[in-house]
């Protein structure tokens, strides 16, 4: 009986010593996981979290030990002091190398002490300070936006004409699209003729800013904010009889702006990002039906998948750096890690990254024609 006993024993401690050999490393999330940015908070975790489940499922090694990835997602509630509050936590109480937060304020919070503290901020926003500012532990996972205005601009001018008015929302990531936008608007030859900002989250009814900027005889209209009260811009300026073309900032996404006007009638001759749904790259497509597969059918957004491929990106760093912990030597990979990159796990076609840390991609976006969303690379526009 007893020889029975300890036989046991030890093939139950040699079943588990896989188990114990396994490190477990934490990766940390702040964004808004409740309140009105809540649905993109989650959008963006859930890109992070597919990456972690696939990683996991390959059996990764990194210095000769397994290797098993979870993550630690706190809610900021999109506060930047509460997104700091959390990064600590993750940091101090998690032991995580790398922190996700999708959203420039509590990006550059996060940037007060993330060097001291030896954390990487993989930061999803498109502002090009983030990496401007030289912080050596962070990465920019979208492009930065400044790369779609000269494209946009010479696009639209050639159809539409050189007068511009501007309709934009009126925070500061739009703020720092306007500052951007005017000087390249002016510098290749056009015309600001009118400048009214709306507040898009407190406000249905933009008829009056609307109607001031039609009012400037514009041939193009520079808008952007949330999807939703982008649309209706779009819808009160057409039913005010505009007929020419829009350039769309970033934030808003024309697959959702298309629930609200109806299809995309409305958005004749507009430009902007591209729907992954609408994105007829075969890597693309793949990734999106990937991620259906594991989200009940659920489409893909953007977010979703650059933060996919920048979990990719970090662990690849983290096998060149044979370490797991050491910030500084995975930043070190990083550039060599998105140029590694499996083709699956690069649905946007990143092509690595720049000298101060931002990812870099000729990105295809979207110019509506003739009823459809075509698809075509900022190099091409540039042309």
């Amino acid at each position: 009986m007893i020889m029975k006993t300890v036989g046991a024993a030890v093939a139950a401690l040699l079943v588990a010593m896989p188990a114990l050999a396994q490190e477990v490393v934490k990766l940390g999330y702040t964004g808004p996981l409740s309140g009105g940015a809540a649905l993109y908070g989650k959008n963006v975790l859930s890109g992070v979290q597919m990456a972690v489940d696939e990683i996991n499922a390959s059996g990764p090694e990194i210095g000769g030990r397994k290797v098993k990835f979870e993550v630690v997602a706190l809610d900021d509630k999109y506060a930047p002091a509460e997104a700091a509050i959390n990064a600590r936590r993750l940091v101090q109480q998690h032991k995580v190398p790398a922190v996700f937060v999708p959203h420039s304020g509590g990006i550059f919070a996060l940037q007060a002490f993330n060097e001291q503290e030896k954390f990487l901020v993989m930061a999803y926003s498109s502002v090009p300070r983030i990496t401007d500012a030289g912080n050596k532990l962070t990465i920019r996972i979208p492009p930065a936006y400044t790369g779609y205005i000269d494209p946009f601009i010479k696009a639209q001018m050639k159809r539409y004409g050189k007068n511009v008015a501007l309709v934009p929302a009126d925070h500061d990531y739009a703020k720092a699209w306007v500052q951007a936008f005017v000087p390249a608007w002016e510098g290749a030859g056009g015309k600001v003729v009118g400048n009214n900002p709306m507040s898009y989250t407190k406000a249905t009814d933009f008829y009056t800013g609307v109607s001031r900027a039609i009012a400037d005889k514009p041939d193009v209209m520079f808008i952007g904010g949330p999807s939703e009260p982008t649309a209706l811009v779009v819808k009160q300026a057409r039913e005010l009889g505009f007929k020419g073309g829009f350039i769309i900032m970033d934030q808003a996404k024309m697959d959702e702006m298309a629930k609200v006007t109806n299809g995309l009638a409305m958005l004749e001759g507009s430009i902007g990002v591209m729907p992954l749904v609408n994105d007829a790259r075969p890597v693309t497509q793949a990734y999106n039906t990937r991620y259906r597969k594991a989200h009940d059918g659920r489409d893909a957004t953007t977010e979703m998948s650059l933060n996919y491929t920048a979990v990719y990106a970090l662990v690849g760093a983290m096998k060149l750096a044979n370490s797991t912990s050491d910030a500084t030597a995975i930043r070190a990979k990083m550039a060599d890690a998105f140029k590694a990159l499996p083709k699956d796990a690069n649905p946007n076609e990143v092509e690595g990254l720049d000298a101060k840390g931002g990812t870099v991609a000729d990105t295809v976006v979207g110019w509506v024609q003739n009823g459809k969303i075509k698809p075509v690379r900022l190099s091409e526009l540039a042309r």
